[in-house]
């Protein structure tokens, strides 16, 4: 394995506007699978479904997925359920100590608990709360495999698409169309 970033896949070189000034021939000759959503897995999580369906007709419209990505996306939109999950279960941990917080003041005593994003262990060390770890590491993967599809926030704002270059790769059928480089 080289050491160094990753390679940047050719259609995602290609919307950022080729930055490298590759000839085209080098980006062309790379593999060019079918542009297709694949399939969505039974096994994901309904949350994970619903982002397969909200991210997959995006990413097919910009040319960017194969039946080949499966199991990356799958892993992408697990990792999104997974996040979404935890998310919820700490905005309840922490309405559930906002509460209880009152109460002890109300009572004129001091809490002693977690505030939802910390919880208090049996021999009364403060830790931090399950779900806050679970959020951390799916926030990880996500932000990881949103980079793989050139879906982060950093890669976006590098693209410079060109319409008629969109025009030209994607038309109604979604088929890339390689001859169209030799304009450029």
């Amino acid at each position: 394995m080289k050491p160094g970033p990753k390679p940047t896949p050719s259609n995602v070189h290609q919307l950022y506007g080729n930055p490298s000034k590759k000839p085209l021939h080098q980006l062309m000759d790379t593999l060019q699978p079918e542009i297709e959503l694949p399939g969505c897995p039974a096994h994901l999580l309904p949350e994970a479904k619903k982002e397969w369906k909200r991210i997959g007709e995006e990413l097919k419209r910009y040319g960017l997925i194969s039946k080949l990505d499966r199991a990356a996306l799958s892993l992408y939109v697990q990792s999104w359920a997974e996040l979404v999950y935890a998310e919820k279960m700490l905005k309840r941990n922490m309405e559930r100590a906002a509460v209880k917080i009152l109460a002890a003041e109300a009572a004129g005593q001091e809490y002693v608990g977690g505030d939802g994003m910390t919880e208090m262990t049996t021999n009364g060390n403060i830790i931090y709360s399950p779900y806050w770890v679970i959020a951390n590491k799916a926030r990880h993967n996500v932000d990881k495999f949103l980079s793989n599809f050139g879906m982060s926030p950093s890669a976006r704002s590098r693209v410079t698409p060109s319409n008629l270059l969109q025009q030209a790769l994607f038309d109604d059928d979604d088929a890339p169309k390689t001859d169209t480089f030799a304009n450029i």
